[in-house]
C-alpha cells in the first residue's frame, strides 16, 4: 500500500468516531467538518514524516479541537492556534486523551453522530446524503453523482439538511436507553437505503466509491457499538448476502442477469459464511425482525447450489411472516416470486392484482406482472405492461432487461399471428 493509501484508510476509519466526538464538543456540525478537515490536512503533512500516532481518532480529535477552537478565536479576534511543531508533537498529550476517550465514550459519540444524521424531521434522501457527506467523508460531488442530481443541487440538499438540524435545536448530551432503542432502527433503515442506492444503481461507475461497501462498513460499525442486537447482525448479513451476488449480476454487456440465471461460482463465498454466521446467531436470540427475515430469505438463495434447488416453500413462508412483521405491498410484490414458483403465474398474478394501484408507479411490479402474463399466453396485455416498466426504469440495465423480454415477446406474437 503506498504511503498516501495507508494514510486515508487511517482517516475513514477514524472518520465517524473523531466526527462524532468535535460534533459533540462544538454543538455544530459545520465547524465540527471544518475541524475534521483541518486536522486530515495535518495528518497528511505531518504523518508520512513522523509516522502514524499511536492512536489516530485521539490525534484528530486533538488538532481538530484545537483547530476549532482557533476558528472560533478567530471570528472573536482572539490568539491564534499554537505553532505548527507544537500541535505535531502530541505524544504526551495524546496519550493522555486516549486513554480518558474510552470505548463506551467512543460509541455515544457515534451514535449521536448517527441519530443526528438521522434527525426525523429529515427525508429519506437527505438523511442518506447528509450521512454520505458526514459520516463516510464522501464529496458532494461523488453523492451526486450517485444521485444523478447536479452537484449545485446536492450541495444545497446537505446545506439546508444541516440548517434543519441546526434550527431543530438537537440535544448533544449522551443518549439515553430509550432514545438508542427509538432511533437505532431510524438508524438501521439509512444504512439499509444508503446500500440500496448503490444495489439499484447495479454499483456503476456513478460514485467513485460504491455505496454498497460503505453501507456494510457502517452496518459493521454500528455492530460493533450493538454486538448483541439480533436484528443489526440481521442488516449486516442481508447487506453481505446481497453484495456477494455482484459479480454475477451483469454480464459483460451490462445486461441484468436474474438471479435463477446467475453463474453461482462468482458468487463471494466468503462474504457468504460470513453472513450466514451472523445470521445463525441471530436467530439463537429468538428476536425475529424485518431485517432477519429478509437475511434469512437471502440466505435459501446463497445455500441452494443450483436454482432448482431453492426451497421456494420456505421462501414463500418467510415472506408471510414479513408481511404479518411489516405489511407492504412491496414484501407482497416479492413474495409473489414465491408463489408463482410454487402455484404457477396465474396465482401470483391474482396476489398481486389488488397491488395495482399502491404500485401502479414502480417498476418491478410491471415488469413482474408483463414476465406473468407472458407466462399465461396473454400477449397484448405482457406488451403493455412491459412498455408501462420500461417508462418507469431508473437505470439503463432496468430497461435493456425489459426491453429484451419485450422484443422476444413481439417475436413470438408475430410468429403465432
Amino acid at each position: 500500500m503506498s504511503e498516501l493509501g495507508w494514510i486515508d484508510l487511517a482517516l475513514t476509519s477514524a472518520r465517524p468516531q473523531a466526527m462524532g466526538a468535535l460534533l459533540r464538543y462544538f454543538r455544530d456540525l459545520d465547524l465540527a467538518e471544518e475541524a475534521f478537515q483541518e486536522a486530515c490536512l495535518r495528518a497528511v503533512r505531518t504523518w508520512p514524516e513522523k509516522g502514524p500516532p499511536r492512536d489516530p481518532v485521539a490525534w484528530l480529535i486533538f488538532v481538530g479541537r484545537n483547530s476549532g477552537i482557533d476558528q472560533l478565536r478567530k471570528r472573536a479576534r482572539q490568539a491564534p492556534l499554537p505553532p505548527e511543531e507544537i500541535l505535531s508533537d502530541l505524544d504526551d498529550v495524546e496519550g493522555d486523551l486516549a486513554e480518558r476517550l474510552d470505548g463506551s465514550h467512543y460509541r455515544d459519540d457515534i451514535l449521536r453522530l448517527l441519530f443526528v444524521c438521522c434527525h426525523p424531521d429529515l427525508p429519506a434522501t437527505q438523511q442518506i446524503a447528509l450521512a454520505l457527506r458526514i459520516v463516510s467523508g464522501l464529496s458532494v460531488r461523488q453523492i451526486a453523482r450517485a444521485f444523478l442530481v447536479s452537484e449545485a443541487a446536492m450541495e444545497q440538499r446537505v446545506t439546508r439538511a444541516k440548517a434543519k438540524i441546526a434550527a431543530a435545536g438537537l440535544p448533544f448530551e449522551t443518549p439515553d436507553a430509550m432514545s438508542r432503542s427509538e432511533r437505532l432502527g431510524v438508524v438501521a433503515a439509512m444504512i439499509y437505503l444508503v446500500f440500496n442506492e448503490g444495489y439499484s444503481a447495479g454499483e456503476t461507475e456513478r460514485a467513485d466509491k460504491p455505496f454498497c461497501e460503505e453501507a456494510i462498513r457502517l452496518a459493521r460499525l454500528l455492530l460493533r457499538l450493538f454486538p448483541s442486537e439480533p436484528e443489526i447482525m440481521g442488516l449486516t448479513a442481508l447487506l453481505l448476502l446481497q453484495h456477494s451476488r455482484l459479480k454475477a449480476r451483469f454480464d459483460a454487456n451490462g445486461q441484468i442477469v436474474l438471479l435463477e440465471d446467475q453463474d453461482r461460482s462468482l458468487w463471494d463465498d466468503r462474504m457468504i459464511r460470513e453472513a450466514l454466521a451472523l445470521l445463525d446467531k441471530a436467530i439463537r436470540h429468538r428476536k425475529p425482525g424485518p431485517f432477519q427475515i429478509q437475511a434469512a430469505i437471502a440466505a435459501l438463495h446463497a445455500r441452494a447450489a443450483r436454482a432448482e434447488d431453492t426451497d421456494w416453500a420456505e421462501i414463500d413462508l418467510l415472506y408471510q411472516s414479513l408481511e404479518r412483521l411489516q405489511p407492504s405491498p412491496v414484501v407482497t410484490l416479492n413474495r409473489a416470486v414465491a408463489v408463482s414458483k410454487l402455484h404457477g403465474p396465474e396465482a401470483a398474478l391474482a396476489l398481486i392484482a389488488p397491488l395495482e394501484e399502491r404500485l401502479s408507479g414502480y417498476f418491478y411490479f410491471h415488469g413482474l406482472r408483463g414476465g406473468l402474463l407472458k407466462q399465461l399466453g396473454r400477449g397484448r396485455e405482457a406488451h403493455e405492461a412491459f412498455e408501462r416498466a420500461i417508462a418507469l426504469a431508473t437505470t439503463p440495465a432496468e430497461a435493456a432487461h425489459i426491453r429484451q423480454h419485450l422484443d422476444c415477446l413481439t417475436r413470438d406474437m408475430a410468429a403465432g399471428a
